[in-house]
């Protein structure tokens, strides 16, 4: 979900800046560019440019990975039994079930990076980015699952059965506890917070409204369109409707999640099925393409190693494993065993990265579009329409939609996550959860109404800025991890862990 790395493969909702967009970009464009040359910092590997914060991310999941003995693979089948309820008790603390704690975090990834990133990274890199998108997504797994353990074994319960959790809480808590120094985890855990209610408002709102205006413009008759003079009419509505969902907190967010996340994947994939079905005898060469791509890529900058730089970027930017932002909605989750929710986030990096940019890859790919003259010209969401349209001329229209209903998903997921960061920096203040959710409505019709480039490309920033004070803590608490896991498996062999029926009642 990288605004800034996004911004140049979609649609704007305005031309170029002027007026007071203008006044705005040009007043915050030399500290945002400083910030965003700094986090985004990158250095020359055989002939292809590698961000740094890509290596901070990608090495963390690897690293993982190894560590906890490839439990991606062997916690694969246990995620998705946790996420059926077969061993959900629904006298545990917290707000949601697994299910909608999946589909809540899936919601806050899953978009524009999907759908433009993708087209973009296939433009740059060929059809072998594709493999290492995949394998980066492999890893990632690992790297969410760390996180989200932690999530919920640091969080804090009330007595009313509601909870604080995430990245704040751990690198405070169990980071201060694990290093003796209560002063580093909280100074962690206070830029972590900070960072999170930056990204919150501009990655995860305004670049949002802007994208998904730009799409709703263009369906609509484009600079011949009313609303393409009036922005803030759009603005206003995906404002209260973004309100409406937000105001009843997590419970309120995950049954829109639970219910939307799998109806927009679903239609997304079968349009990506149905280009799939009227080309099966591309399907293969279309994956030895993807083979070969990956191992001797040609006409792209940096050969091998830049295909897959440019494969590990995509994943990285898309899935957000080691971002921590997932952590604060999986904390919520109605479960007293922390490694619970770790199975259940191992599925997030396979849906957003290994399932729905591999089916956008796979279109991009046997329809050829990657292929024309014009295709690095064309932009992200644009490749992508064209090879939908090789097969569902109305794609557009279809496409606009999906946009809309990934940037409203995103949002209100976001909404949370920067409204716990908030309430982390106000000890939990409920008055001040309140007024973030006010700011962060306002905020969607200032990003449906201005470009803000800078503003959102300093945003962008503030989330990856993230990664950095999270993946320290993840390393700190490793092995906390370990031993609660290992204690949960020896709970689940001796069957401590009960089964439930649909009902919530004991079955064995």
């Amino acid at each position: 979900m990288s605004a800034a790395l996004t911004a140049s493969a979609v649609l704007t909702a305005a031309e170029g800046p002027t007026g007071l967009d203008k006044a705005i970009s040009d007043a915050t464009a030399p500290v945002s560019n400083w910030i965003t040359g700094i986090v985004f910092y990158s250095v020359d590997v055989g002939g292809a440019s590698l961000p740094l914060i890509v290596v901070w991310l990608i090495v963390a999941a690897i690293i993982f990975t190894v560590y906890f003995g490839f439990l991606n693979v062997r916690g694969f089948k246990h995620a998705i039994d946790l996420v059926r309820g077969k061993f959900s008790n629904p006298n545990d603390a917290g707000e949601v079930s697994h299910f909608q704690a999946l589909a809540t975090a899936v919601s806050g990834t899953v978009g524009l990076g999907n759908i433009a990133g993708v087209a973009v990274a296939i433009s740059l890199g060929g059809p072998g980015a594709t493999f290492w998108m995949i394998i980066a997504g492999f890893f990632g797994m690992s790297a969410k699952m760390v996180e989200c353990t932690l999530g919920v074994k640091y969080r804090n319960e009330r007595a009313d059965g509601t909870v604080s959790g995430g990245p704040m809480y751990y690198l405070e808590k169990g980071v201060g506890k694990v290093t003796g120094s209560h002063g580093f985890g909280k100074t962690l855990a206070i830029l972590f917070a900070i960072f999170a209610v930056g990204g919150a408002l501009g990655g995860g709102n305004m670049f949002q409204a802007n994208q998904a205006t730009a799409q709703i413009v263009a369906v609509t008759g484009g600079e011949g369109s009313f609303l393409a003079e009036n922005n803030w009419i759009i603005g206003l509505v995906f404002a209260i409707a973004v309100g409406a969902v937000i105001i009843g907190g997590i419970k309120s967010i995950a049954r829109v999640t639970g219910k939307l996340v799998p109806a927009m994947a679903a239609i997304y994939i079968l349009s990506c099925l149905v280009v799939i079905l009227f080309n099966l005898e591309k399907v293969l060469p279309a994956f030895g393409d993807i083979i070969t791509g990956a191992f001797s890529p040609t006409a792209v900058a940096g050969g091998f190693v830049g295909v897959l730089i440019v494969g590990f970027q995509r994943a990285a930017f898309s899935n957000e494993a080691g971002v921590g932002s997932a952590a604060i909605a999986h904390s919520a989750v109605r479960t007293k065993e922390p490694a619970t929710e770790g199975y259940v986030s191992l599925l997030e990096p396979f849906i957003d990265t290994i399932v729905v940019c591999t089916s956008t890859a796979l279109v991009i790919v046997i329809s050829g579009a990657y292929m024309d003259e014009a295709a690095s010209e064309l932009g992200g969401v644009a490749l992508t329409s064209a090879a939908f349209a090789t097969v569902i001329p109305w794609f557009p229209v279809l496409l606009a939609i999906s946009i809309v209903a990934f940037a409203f998903s995103t949002m209100i997921s976001w909404s949370y996550y920067g409204m716990k960061a908030v309430g982390y920096l106000f000890n939990d203040s409920s008055k001040a959860e309140l007024a973030f959710k006010i700011v962060f409505v306002i905020f969607v019709v200032i990003g449906s109404s201005l470009s803000l480039e800078p503003v959102i490309g300093f945003s962008d920033s503030m989330i990856f800025l993230m990664s950095i004070p999270n993946v320290i803590g993840l390393y700190i608490l490793a092995s906390t991890v370990r031993k609660e896991l290992k204690q949960y498996q020896v709970k689940l062999a001796t069957h401590q862990i009960k089964q439930y029926d649909k009902d919530g009642a004991v079955i064995n």
